[in-house]
């Protein structure tokens, strides 16, 4: 059946305004943190998956990250193991370790794979652990102590940061033209794994692979100022302003200080974007007003 008249200029239009993005990004290294509804409603998740394997044929070179947070939390209820939480991080004994591992190393990134390749991709699922990818330490929570004056040191079991990046694992599927799609676990030099919050994964491997573009996938609209109002194109220097007067607090101050860190890093820009529209990535990268926060170091 032939398109009428109208439908095809609206595509043609699409079309052309997308263009100079695919100019301008071609050869580029995008990295995308998938989590929240997108990965669990599956209207979103096939939407992802093709608006990845489009970024992949026009040229760009897409690098998944993912979460897994409630499906941990799911498979740890089934097996009558207690989650307990410290600032939000999952306190993560040998037994909650093992869970992870299988949840997020196996189940959700063959999962994200599938999805990938079924939609007509080609992606290959690695952990921080395979080829020595992210080498992690334990994180270190301390607790401040009025009364005595000090800091308490939180023991919150196998949560760990990136100490170092080896991006070989990274380069090596991106030049053989595959997807690299990669769980949030690291491995110290000891061999013990740790879990580590998939915002700072994403973040500390745009930063190292010098990413053009970092984007965040979230359940909101994006950052917004204490009206309520999304806020779009925001310097590095207006997001620590946002931080100082409390205007970004609670559960986005992560999110915010891995995205502000990496950009003050190498990464170009980064990008807080709404998983709950169709096509977010696409809207974002290929059309003038986006579906998020936009953070630059230029200034607006």
């Amino acid at each position: 059946m032939s398109l009428d008249q109208n439908s095809a200029l609206r595509i043609a239009q699409v079309l052309n305004e997308a263009l100079p993005y695919i100019q301008c990004f071609t050869g580029k290294t995008i990295v995308v943190k998938f989590g929240g509804n997108a990965m669990i409603d599956e209207q979103l998740q096939n939407s992802f998956a093709r608006d990845i394997i489009l970024m992949k044929l026009v040229g760009m070179n897409p690098v998944v990250v993912h979460g897994g947070g409630p499906q941990i939390g799911q498979l740890l209820e089934k097996l009558n193991i207690e989650s307990r939480f410290v600032d939000g991080m999952r306190v993560t004994d040998s037994e909650t370790m093992d869970v992870v591992e299988m949840v997020l190393g196996g189940t959700v990134n063959k999962q994200i794979v599938n999805l990938i390749n079924k939609n007509g991709g080609r992606a290959v699922g690695v952990t921080g652990k395979d080829g020595l990818l992210i080498k992690a330490r334990k994180l270190a929570r301390k607790n401040e102590n009025a009364g005595l004056h000090a800091s308490e040191i939180i023991d919150i079991g196998q949560v760990g940061e990136v100490e170092k990046v080896n991006i070989d694992v990274i380069d090596m599927l991106i030049h053989s033209d595959f997807i690299p799609v990669i769980a949030p676990i690291g491995v110290d030099s000891n061999g013990v794994s740790y879990n580590i919050n998939a915002d700072l994964v994403a973040g500390k491997i745009a930063e190292r692979l010098r990413a053009e573009k970092l984007m965040l996938l979230t359940n909101v609209a994006g950052l917004q100022d204490k009206e309520g109002k999304v806020l779009t194109g925001l310097s590095t220097s207006q997001v620590e302003g946002l931080i100082k007067d409390g205007t970004i607090y609670g559960g986005m101050l992560p999110k915010i200080t891995c995205a502000l860190d990496a950009v003050q890093a190498s990464v170009i820009s980064a990008h807080i974007i709404d998983g709950r529209v169709p096509h977010a990535i696409l809207l974002e990268i290929f059309t003038n007003r986006g579906v998020g926060t936009l953070i630059t170091n230029n200034e607006v």
